[in-house]
């Protein structure tokens, strides 16, 4: 009997301490015991309907999306690729399809060139004058080119994985190439933020620029530190030339306006001639400080270059080569900082 009763009360014991501790976690939910949640807490508490439906149908339409193709036309002609690509190398395009999001398994990479620093991207090198076949380790399901690969190169990237080689009529279209890298990875409600931005950003820069600068004349010159010599880059140069002329509506100077092709050598003496008002002016190779690059560097020494009036008037611009030698979106952006940064004051 007096063993029945102890038992009976260290049950109640044990109960009464469970009950208290029931009545503590209540409290610690931010209730006090024997009263409700309050509403906005009890909504937080339970789990989220819409987000549980979204998180479960993307998780099935990946699913149902596994190993399925579709045909699309490129350069080339037609090719079957993966409706939803995972594992992406998009070669010297790695700066669209991190803008909407997707890493690359590769990045670009060329040992005369280096690669596209200002991406800042931690993903193994490439190297576009090597080995194709390099590629295989990387076991990449859609491979996207741009208008350097010939049809050799482009039947080459073929057998590594499915390949999409970007129609020339784009090339020099960078909300185009865009949209068409944005339907290639399955992602196409990605594009209209990306490009609406970009409008935005244009379109003010623009306005801020006629204010001003007005028509004061700039151009754009490399200094190709290996050969010591300088270009001059046109109108319709890719990289520069569109954005800071078409789409910026800068003034270009005479020698400019009258430019056969895209980028032409300029000697010193014919500089002498150019006439602009602002010149911008990027390395080929590394950066302004690479020790490889201060004997061509010392031609801006030279007392010709410094008798021209945009030198005299402190009005030259060096500039960071690896985002002003593309003309992809990122890179456009990053242009648009360092022109608004030099000439609006």
């Amino acid at each position: 009997m007096i063993r029945q009763c102890r038992a009976a009360a260290a049950w109640m014991a044990v109960w009464l301490v469970l009950m208290a501790a029931l009545a503590g976690c209540g409290a610690g939910q931010g209730g006090t015991e024997g009263e409700p949640l309050p509403k906005e807490k009890q909504e937080n508490a339970r789990p989220n309907a819409e987000q549980t439906d979204k998180a479960t149908a993307d998780g099935k339409d990946t699913k149902e999306q596994a190993g399925k193709t579709r045909k699309v036309k490129d350069h080339f002609g037609e090719v079957e690729i993966p409706v939803k690509p995972q594992r992406v190398a998009a070669l010297y395009l790695e700066d669209y399809v991190t803008a909407l999001g997707v890493k690359p398994v590769v990045q670009w990479y060329h040992p005369n060139w280096g690669k596209q620093d200002y991406l800042k991207l931690d993903a193994p090198t490439f190297d576009d004058s090597g080995n194709i076949e390099a590629l295989l380790s990387y076991s990449p399901d859609l491979i996207i080119v741009d208008g350097g690969a010939d049809a050799g190169k482009y039947e080459m990237f073929s057998k590594v994985a499915p390949t999409y080689r970007l129609p020339d009529s784009i090339l020099q279209n960078t909300p185009e190439i865009l949209k068409t890298v944005a339907d290639l990875l399955g992602v196409p409600e990605k594009e209209e933020p990306l490009l609406e931005a970009y409008k935005q950003k244009l379109a003010d820069a623009r306005g801020k620029l006629e204010k001003a600068v007005g028509k004061e004349t700039v151009a754009v010159l490399r200094l190709n530190v290996g050969e010591k010599t300088i270009n001059l880059l046109g109108i319709e140069n890719m990289f520069v030339g569109l954005i800071l002329y078409k789409d910026l509506g800068l003034t270009p100077p005479k020698l400019v306006k009258e430019m056969k092709s895209p980028i032409d050598y300029i000697s010193m003496e014919k500089l002498h001639e150019l006439g602009a008002d602002h010149i911008f002016i990027l390395p080929s190779n590394g950066t302004w400080g690479s020790d490889e690059n201060k004997e061509a560097v010392k031609l801006l020494d030279n007392p010709i270059w410094k008798s021209i009036p945009a030198v005299k008037n402190g009005k030259v611009y060096q500039v960071e080569r690896t985002y002003w030698q593309t003309g992809a979106y990122q890179a456009n952006l990053l242009k648009i900082d360092d022109v608004l940064q030099s000439l609006v004051k």
